[in-house]
Parts: C-alpha cells; structure tokens; sequence
C-alpha cells in the first residue's frame, strides 16, 4: 500500500492530518492521526472465521499512552511499565462505546482494534486522536463498517465555548464534553459539568456538529481516494422462514414476558420457550436451525415488541411509566469497623461502597501523559 495523508481544516489551533501506508502495513487498516504534536497510531484486525456465538461482536479495544510518548522514563523502582492504567481503560472504552453498535447485525468475526501514543506534546489528551483514528481505520479496511464518526473535546471556559482544548484550560472550565457524532446525529457523550444548565450542554453539541462533518468528510475523502475494499465476512441472516416461525409461536410468551419483574422467573419462562421453540423447528418443522440461531432471532423480535410497548402504549417492560424511575433505597453506616460503608438499591440492583480513609502519606503518585 502506497502511503497517503490528509490535512484537514484547523480544527482549534491545530488541523488534524490522518495518513495510512506508513505503518502496520499488515493490518486490515492502520492510520495515524497528528494533531499538533500528539500523534496515535490505530490498528485493526479481524479474524476470517466468525465465532460461534451469534448473539455477541467480539470486539477488543486497547489505548496504550506509554511515557516514552513524553520522552520519559516511568517513575519508582520498576522501570517497564506493566498493566493498563486506569485512563487507558477508560479511554478503550470511550472507542469501543460509539463503534460497538456501528457494526452490522449479524457480523460476529473477532476484531481488535489496537491504539498506541506515538508521541505526546503534553498539552492536548490522545483520546479524541484516538477515537477518529479508530473510525478512520475501520472504515478503509475491509471490515464491515460502513458509518464513520467523528468525535471532539468541546469546553467552556469563562462563558465562551471551544474546540479541543489543552489539559490546563480544562482545569477552569465549567463544562468538558466529549461529542462522538455520525454527521447529523450525535452518538455518544461523555464529560464533566459545574452545574451546567441544558441550554448550554445543548450549545455545546449543536457547536460540535460542524466540526464532527469536518472530520467525516476528511474520512469519505481519504476512503475515496484510496479506494473501497470488500472482504470475505460472513453476517448471519435469519430466513425468513424460521422469522416467521418464531414470530408467531413466541407471540404468547412476549405477552407474559412483559410485565414479568421476577428476573428469575423470567428465567425460567424463556428456557422454557426456548426448548418449546427448539423442539417445535427441529422435530415437528424438520428445519436445521440451532438454538443459539432461535435467540438471535427471539431477541430481534422481542426489541422491535417491547419498543413498540414503550412508544405506543407508554409502557415499559416493568409496567413504569415513561417518566416513572425505580424504586430507591439507601442505607449509610452498614458496616460496624469500616471508617464508611453505604447499600444504594434500585429495583433490583444493588451496589455495596466501602470506605476507608488514609493520610497524605497513603497517596498514590501516577506517571501520565499530562505529568505526574
């Protein structure tokens, strides 16, 4: 593959450049995405057999933001850096949340999609790189996927609203959004607010949007001049036969599904429809369809059933209203020799915090790309 880059408009103080051919030549897609002097390498991978489980895109996301990117060495006694720390994982899941749902139905080959920080300037964070790179990746591959996103860091600082801002105008803003869109939908949001009103997150999305096309026209362009690639994957279609067959005979069981609250009585009814489903196809039908193929279908037609429930009849699958939330319920001071300890239950989760207090001495220093 011959190497090509693509300079896009300023996008903040600095433009983004994607470029391909250079690197990771052996991958199904490989870009590297600068901005200022923050560069990231994306790779992705994708297995020529699907796995068994229908049901499940197994997609593996890793961020990897090494010190060496700084021109450092990490701190303390071990100098080789070991497990992912805790921003890298958060930052593999801000990539595998907007691309996850972007794949078609059906396709279940393993993919991997691998993020390195080559370099770090230290001033603007890798993980908006990060993500456009992913997508920009993905989309001149011959994988599959065929909508790319584009996603930026908006923040107001003192009331005015900008555009991939650096780690320390981040500190003093009011508001730091990330807004991951597909040109005129907005697909993910994840960031940090003071008590920021909704006309002013809402100002910051609709701020985004020209940005977000910016950088999708920049992937259509880099995909056209390099040319579409079509792989050999396979995406499991139902026939329409077996549809049919499961839409009719687990009408009944959705009826008694729904309102069902008892997730373990739920359970039990769906096992029993599943073998009911199963036992009805195989023997009485004499059609080969596996189990695992009878749920996938179920579950489309249980998603399409009870978002009809909710949009036409108001009701949710508990029996709430639309604007009706869980019950509730907190208790503090559960634990007799903790220095703190809580139960939060909503319905029927509950989550259990402990605490438990040190001194300055107790700190934990951590070596990032922003300083330590």
């Amino acid at each position: 593959m011959n190497s090509f880059s693509l300079t896009l408009p300023k996008i903040g103080k600095y433009p983004f450049i994607f470029s391909t051919g250079e690197l990771a030549r052996q991958a199904n897609g490989s870009v590297v995405v600068s901005y200022a002097d923050t560069v990231v390498l994306v790779t992705v991978c994708a297995a020529k057999d699907p796995k068994e489980d229908l049901g499940f895109l197994p997609l593996t996301v890793e961020y990897q933001a090494r010190t060496y990117a700084m021109g450092k060495i990490p701190g303390g006694y071990i100098k080789r850096e070991g497990r992912p720390k805790d921003d890298e994982i958060l930052s593999a899941r801000l990539i595998d949340r907007p691309l996850r749902p972007l794949f078609p139905e059906g396709f279940s080959h393993e993919v991997q999609v691998i993020t390195m920080v080559l370099s770090s300037d230290g001033n603007y964070d890798p993980d908006v790189l990060a993500l456009n790179a992913a997508s920009c990746a993905l989309f001149i591959s011959d994988i599959p996927f065929s909508t790319p996103i584009g996603v930026v860091r908006v923040a107001r600082c003192n009331g005015e609203l900008m555009v991939n801002p650096t780690y320390e105008q981040r500190q003093s803003c009011q508001l730091d959004l990330v807004v991951v869109g597909s040109g005129e939908k907005i697909v993910m949001l994840e960031g940090v607010g003071q008590e920021v009103p909704e006309k002013d997150l809402l100002e910051a999305i609709e701020y985004a949007q020209p940005f977000i096309r910016e950088i999708i026209k920049g992937q259509l362009d880099f995909r056209n001049k390099l040319g579409e690639t079509e792989g050999k994957y396979s995406i499991y279609q139902p026939s329409p036969e077996l549809y049919k067959i499961v839409q009719s005979e687990s009408a009944p069981y959705l009826e008694k599904l729904f309102g069902l609250v008892d997730k373990q009585k739920r359970w039990e009814l769906l096992e029993k429809m599943f073998e009911d489903l199963t036992k009805l196809i195989t023997e009485e039908k004499g059609l080969e369809h596996t189990q695992e193929e009878i749920k996938v279908v179920f579950y489309q037609i249980e998603k399409a059933f009870v978002r009809k429930k909710i949009l036409e009849e108001g009701r949710r699958p508990d029996l709430r209203e639309p604007t009706q939330i869980r019950a509730l319920d907190c208790k503090v001071r559960t634990l007799p020799r903790t220095h703190g300890s809580a139960i939060f239950t909503r319905g029927q989760t509950q989550s259990l915090a402990i605490t438990t207090l040190g001194t300055s001495s107790d700190e934990q220093l951590i070596d990032a790309l922003e300083g330590e």
